[in-house]
């Protein structure tokens, strides 16, 4: 009775293991022209990260404004504003109640 059961059960596990390897086989190959286009631009996006010291890539002033407006919005929503370092961690005080004497 369990050979019976156990029957089904290595041909299923088979055929898994078949299906499994011939869709990993697919991923063993570097021969896709649209894998490797990708992998050219991340290469090519990676140079010129590093060619603009680490700013935004192929930008222009408009660019840069948009972005500092974007900055300077959120920085107003959560509390930042002019002369206030939001690099900084904030300072918490934390001052006792007066307690009525009874």
């Amino acid at each position: 009775m369990i050979v019976t059961r156990l029957i089904p059960e290595a041909r299923t596990l088979h055929t898994a293991l078949r299906r499994n390897y011939g869709a990993s086989a697919v991923l063993l190959k570097a021969s896709d022209p649209i894998q490797q286009l990708f992998v050219d631009k991340i290469k090519e996006y990676s140079k010129k990260k590093a060619a603009s010291g680490g700013k935004l890539v192929d930008t222009n002033p408009k660019i840069e404004r948009e972005l500092q407006q974007e900055l300077d919005k959120v920085a107003r929503q959560y509390g930042g504003g002019p002369g206030v370092d939001m690099t900084k961690f904030p300072t918490f005080e934390f001052k006792d109640p007066k307690i009525d004497a009874l």
